[in-house]
C-alpha cells in the first residue's frame, strides 16, 4: 500500500488525528436568515401565490439590487428551502426585505393606510405606463399560470404590459422589472 495511502486509511480509523475545519452552516429555509429591513421604500413588490421559486428568486434579486421589500403572500407553490429559489436569489438573500403574509387579507390588514395596491396582469386593459404610483405603493403580481383573481383585479385597479408577439404572457421576473424600474424612474429613484 502507497505511504499517502496508509496515512489516509490511519486517520480514518484514528478519529481524533482527523483535521478539524469550522464549518459555517447557513440555514436552507430563506426564513431562516437575518434580513435587511427597508425603511420607507420607494416601492413594494407583492407576489400573490407565486408558483415557479426560479422566478421568485430573481425578483427577490432585484428587490435587493433596488431596495424594494418583497411580500410573498401565501400559500407558495414551492418551499422556501427550494434550491432554485436560493440558487437564483444566489447570495444576495440577507439583502432583501422579504416579508411573508399568510394570506391576501392578512396582507392587507398588515399594510392598511401605507400606500395604494397596483394590480399588473395580462388580462388588465389599460397599459401600466398609464398607473398613477406614488412613494410607498404595493405593486401587485399574480401567480404564474393563473394570474391575478377577478376578485383582485375587481377591488384593485390593474394594469398591463404589452405584447406583440404571440405568446400567452411575459415571465414574471421579467415583467416585475419593466413595471418596478419603470415606477423608480417616475418617483425619481435615478
Amino acid at each position: 500500500m502507497p505511504l499517502d495511502l496508509l496515512r489516509c486509511t490511519e486517520a480514518l480509523l484514528e478519529p481524533e488525528r482527523l483535521p478539524t475545519y469550522s464549518v459555517i452552516v447557513s440555514p436552507r429555509d430563506i426564513t431562516q436568515i437575518k434580513h435587511r429591513t427597508v425603511e420607507n421604500p420607494y416601492l413594494h413588490i407583492v407576489l400573490f401565490q407565486p408558483e415557479i421559486p426560479a422566478n421568485t428568486g430573481n425578483i427577490a434579486r432585484l428587490c435587493a439590487a433596488a431596495e424594494l421589500p418583497l411580500h410573498l403572500i401565501h400559500p407558495l407553490g414551492f418551499r422556501l428551502d427550494d434550491k432554485h429559489l436560493k440558487r437564483a436569489g444566489l447570495d444576495y438573500w440577507t439583502e432583501v426585505d422579504v416579508r411573508q403574509h399568510a394570506s391576501f387579507d392578512a396582507f392587507i390588514e398588515e399594510n392598511q393606510n401605507r400606500g395604494s395596491i397596483i394590480g399588473f396582469s395580462r388580462h388588465a386593459a389599460p397599459l401600466y405606463t398609464q398607473a398613477i404610483v406614488n412613494y410607498g405603493d404595493f405593486l401587485l403580481f399574480g401567480p404564474e399560470t393563473r394570474g391575478l383573481p377577478s376578485k383582485i383585479m375587481d377591488a384593485f385597479p390593474c394594469y398591463r404590459v404589452p405584447m406583440w408577439g404571440q405568446v400567452r404572457s411575459l415571465n414574471l421576473s421579467t415583467t416585475v422589472g419593466i413595471v418596478a424600474y419603470h415606477y423608480l424612474h417616475q418617483l425619481k429613484r435615478f
